[in-house]
């Protein structure tokens, strides 16, 4: 992984802290390949609503972008992946 990549996941990995409110956590708690849901992270149907509606802000993902896409949500990396790629503000 480029130092780009690190440095941008390691950004967005706050920023989900923040989002969240998941106190306690810090971003070398998230671990790239964990699933976000259930048995990983833990975050639930109300936590994805939260995340789709902060992209849509921070980053500027259009939110039909996000929708039925389980599969962007699959891992802290698939997401940051599909942030970083798909962004459109600096």
């Amino acid at each position: 992984m480029d130092e780009k990549t690190t440095q941008f996941r390691t950004q967005l990995k706050a920023r989900l802290i923040e989002w969240l409110s998941l106190e306690g956590k810090t971003p070398d708690d998230i671990i790239d390949d964990q699933p976000l849901f259930k048995d990983g992270l833990g975050l639930d149907s109300l936590d994805a609503v939260e995340i789709v509606i902060a992209l849509k802000r921070e980053y500027g993902i259009p939110q039909a972008s996000l929708e039925n896409k389980r599969e962007i949500f699959a891992t802290f990396a698939t997401l940051s992946d599909f942030v970083q790629a798909n962004t459109t503000k600096a």
